[in-house]
């Protein structure tokens, strides 16, 4: 019996924790998750020294975020079928090359190959979609929603920790050798990866049979609750994505120091470390739709707050600090959804279809945050855009069904 096995515990027991296993997921997704949230840092010296425009940048972002997305369903299933540490391996490559790319990058194809489609493709690789699948086959359904909360803290204190690293790089090294330097890093993610090795036995939802890869996609194409999920995912990408990418230079445009971006970045990660660890835990207890849909009302709430509040300091650090509690809550409960539904055989590629939606919104948030900007001069337009989707997103999670899908296609289909 494996120490995380409940029939090897004595009745009446608590169950033990895989720790080293938790932590070598966590320390993944905050290896992984960090520098792409300092991408935004880069934008303004990459710009000036190469003459390009915004929307140019945005561009290779919107990539990156779209790569991500249609990434994680393809890394999610082999990872399924042949485990988390043989792609956790190939996301280290993707992900160094994809820097290096970036840092040397002479037109702007080549940031958009480097610093979009391969970062894309190696955070699709080595972030919270293939960390939780891991970490949900080898800790029991009761713990789940915790530990997912743990993991996405995780790659919110990457966030934290990454956004002063990535500025003083900068400010040391200059921005194409602070990129070199991340790339260094990522040799980091295959000594993470070493406890995830193996196959553990996966856990079947409620009432479920052992399904096929087709079986399980038709399963969770015709369950509603899932396909709401799915949508309303998509408004967290674009939410988060647009200011991850364009706040840094949003604040400078407001006529503030540019210390006070990294001051808002590092709030966010910081607070976003509190917010994932309490998402985690009420999720555990509590309805998670009906939490989700609190969540984004909470999202719009703070940014239109924030935009009909003069300009200062001071309200970009309540702003960071709110949205920083909220920015990745929602992914402990959308996963754990996820696995109440359908269990965790193919967790890793149905986990990854709802990332996917997330990932469509990243790539409009980001891409429409550039282009707008260099149409209008303001990104006020994509600001109001995201207060509305917010409310959108609260309406389609409040109906969402917690409980395991009807039966899909048998495993012969």
């Amino acid at each position: 019996m494996t120490a995380n096995s409940p029939a090897s515990k004595p009745a009446g027991t608590s169950t033990q924790l895989p720790w080293l296993i938790i932590l070598a997921g966590c320390a993944v997704a905050l290896i992984t998750f960090g520098p792409r949230s300092a991408m935004g840092f880069f934008q303004l010296p990459l710009l000036a020294e190469k003459g390009w425009d915004r929307t140019t940048f945005g561009l290779a972002m919107a990539i990156q975020n779209l790569a991500w997305g249609l990434g994680q369903p393809f890394f999610g299933a082999l990872a399924d079928k042949f485990g988390s540490a043989r792609v956790l391996i190939l996301s280290a490559i993707l992900y160094a090359a994809g820097l290096l790319i970036m840092a040397f990058a002479p037109s702007p194809l080549w940031l958009h190959i480097g610093g979009g489609a391969l970062i894309g493709l190696a955070v699709a690789a080595g972030s919270f979609g293939i960390v939780m699948a891991a970490l949900a086959r080898r800790v029991p359904a009761e713990s789940r929603s915790f530990v997912f909360g743990l993991a996405t803290a995780a790659g919110s204190f990457g966030m934290f920790a990454f956004a002063p690293l990535s500025q003083a790089m900068i400010s040391t090294l200059g921005w194409s050798d602070a990129l070199v330097g991340l790339a260094i890093l990522m040799g980091l993610i295959p000594l993470a990866a070493i406890p995830l090795r193996g196959q553990p036995k996966h856990q079947l939802a409620l009432g479920e049979a052992e399904q096929s890869v087709k079986g399980a996609l038709v399963q969770a194409l015709r369950y509603r609750s899932y396909l709401l999920l799915t949508s309303g995912f998509f408004v967290c990408g674009f939410q988060v994505a647009f200011i991850t990418a364009h706040f840094p230079a949003y604040i400078g445009d407001l006529g503030l120091s540019a210390r006070w971006a990294v001051v808002a970045i590092s709030l966010i990660g910081f607070f976003n470390v509190i917010g994932s660890l309490a998402s985690g835990a009420i999720g555990q207890r509590y309805s998670k739709p009906i939490f989700l849909s609190l969540i984004y009302l909470a999202r719009s709430a703070a940014i239109t707050a924030f935009l009909l509040a003069p300009a200062t300091p001071a309200s970009v650090v309540v702003f960071s600090v709110a949205m920083g509690l909220l920015w990745l809550s929602t992914v402990p409960p959308t996963n754990a959804l996820v696995a109440v539904m359908f269990g965790t055989r193919h967790l890793g590629m149905l986990g990854g279809i709802v990332f996917l939606s997330h990932q469509i919104g990243s790539f409009l948030g980001v891409w429409m945050g550039g282009y707008l900007y260099d149409e209008t001069g303001s990104y006020d337009a994509v600001w109001w855009l995201g207060v509305a989707l917010g409310i959108f997103a609260a309406i389609i999670h409040w109906p969402i069904k917690e409980r395991a899908a009807p039966a899909g296609l048998p495993a012969t289909a």
